[in-house]
């Protein structure tokens, strides 16, 4: 399964980002008084009980922008609440109960997921008698909490963490489950047409009018005994050119089509270069870590003025981020080559729900380290202690380092690029987090249990930390590099 997701929620201003900062153990967030500050979702790997989940805060449930980024800030908080395995939701002790904080519970009674109720603001005791007002909006366990006296920090990481899914709760349940296929592309590339082959019936309207699919169509289909389900989306335009809701809509329902999908297909035609539509399209797809084969189609009109070595070079040129992304071609229309599409799909989807041992992928680390260590960084040796995954769909490896800060985005992307060579999963998005060892953690270098060889070294860069405090604080923080990757 995917690493769980912890979504903070709530209206602006009850702290959400403070959490988020005091549950991350550093400033992460912008915090501040003034009502929608936070407008992306800012994520962070998290670990406690032996356990990794992902925290993510978002924007506050009802804010006017002062930008008019208010139908953008509800996006992300829906698209976040949608991806959540446990949801935080943060009310204000100080200011009590407010319309909004009922508004936002009326919201979540339409969601299936365990709900924490968050109490914050609650600096002693005494307070926790307040908070009991919350229990009228009657969403999951109420835990009273101050980000700004650190209480009761432990005791909703334990509430979290006892409420994520069941790491094994899947494995018993892949092979029965529907593998979601979705199919996008910008307009006319033959999206409809192929889900037509696929289903071998009409299913979708195949016109020359750009633009006759206007939502997400879900056709299910069987192919050698297995069943699945294409998600034809409708073709994207360029942002700009997004003059009416039809379009607006059609546009957010493609993209909720791919962050459900297992697989995304790419389309192409054959005939026309590769536009900024295709380019948004890739890069959020890339965002989302989707396994992806780019789909050139309407081979049989073309195949005879262009190589297939050429095109497959000019999109690698184009997508060089994706290099690791497999290219098929083919002709929806007479279904040539789609079987073979279908197949390497689902090779795909395999490879994502894909594990790799501890000890193999530490073996891999070591020799890849030993090809090109890290280069030093403020004169000192960047250590990787060792590596162990932590989630599949996508494969999420988390490294255990002694400095972050101290591995450059060009560093990890090598990090990233000689494990797809040396894994059973080489075709698909890799999630990769560095995380700063904890004092705790009796494991050597890739791995090995004992008292580490490193210890005096550490020992020895104790004075030279507490001497520079600025450096000790940077080297407690771990990047994220999903948007590098």
């Amino acid at each position: 399964m995917a690493v769980p997701q912890v979504v903070i929620i709530g209206r602006p201003n009850v702290g959400k980002s403070s959490i988020f900062n005091w549950l991350a153990g550093r400033r992460l967030a912008i915090v501040d008084d003034v009502a929608g500050v936070t407008r992306d979702r800012m994520v962070h790997l998290q670990k406690w009980n032996d356990r990794f989940f992902e925290i993510v805060d978002t924007g506050g449930i009802g804010v006017n922008d002062v930008d008019n980024l208010t139908d953008e800030i509800e996006r992300q908080i829906q698209i976040a609440i949608d991806s959540a395995d446990i949801i935080l939701f943060v009310v204000d002790v100080r200011s009590g109960m407010l319309p909004l904080d009922q508004a936002v519970a009326q919201r979540l009674r339409k969601i299936d997921k365990p709900v924490v109720l968050v109490a914050n603001k609650a600096d002693s005791p005494h307070m926790d008698v307040e908070a009991d007002q919350f229990y009228r909006l009657g969403r999951g366990k109420l835990v009273s909490v101050s980000t700004l006296q650190n209480r009761n920090k432990s005791d909703l990481l334990d509430i979290i963490v006892d409420r994520l899914p069941d790491p094994d709760a899947n494995s018993n349940e892949e092979t029965a489950t529907e593998m979601k296929v979705a199919i996008v592309g910008r307009r006319n590339v033959g999206k409809s047409t192929f889900v037509n082959s696929l289903a071998q019936s009409e299913r979708m309207i195949v016109s020359e009018v750009a633009g006759t699919t206007r939502d997400s169509v879900d056709v299910r289909f069987e192919m050698d005994g297995k069943s699945f389900v294409a998600i034809d989306t409708p073709g994207l335009r360029r942002r700009v050119s997004v003059k009416t809701d039809i379009d607006y809509y059609s546009t957010h329902r493609a993209e909720r089509s791919i962050r459900h999908a297992d697989v995304v297909l790419m389309f192409f035609d054959a005939s026309q270069q590769i536009s900024k539509v295709d380019k948004q399209l890739v890069r959020y797809i890339s965002d989302e870590f989707k396994p992806c084969i780019f789909v050139v189609n309407k081979w049989d009109l073309y195949h005879t003025q262009m190589p297939t070595d050429r095109w497959a070079t000019y999109l690698h040129e184009t997508f060089p981020m994706m290099s690791h992304v497999p290219i098929a071609f083919i002709t929806g229309k007479t279904g040539k080559n789609v079987k073979t599409l279908l197949n390497h799909t689902q090779m795909l989807y395999k490879q994502s729900l894909s594990r790799i041992s501890t000890g193999e992928l530490n073996r891999i680390l070591k020799e890849i380290v030993a090809h090109h260590p890290p280069p030093l960084h403020k004169n000192r040796k960047p250590k990787i202690y060792y590596a162990t995954q932590v989630g599949e769909q996508p494969p999420t490896f988390v490294l255990m380092v002694n400095m972050p800060k101290a591995f450059s985005p060009s560093y990890q992307r090598y990090l990233i690029s000689s494990f797809r060579d040396a894994v059973p999963f080489p075709e698909v998005p890799i999630k990769l987090y560095l995380k700063k060892r904890e004092s705790s953690d009796n494991k050597d270098e890739f791995g090995k249990i004992g008292k580490p060889e490193f210890e005096e070294e550490i020992e020895n860069d104790f004075e030279e930390e507490t001497a520079n405090m600025d450096e000790a604080v940077e080297d407690q923080e771990f990047d994220d590099i999903n948007e590098e990757a």
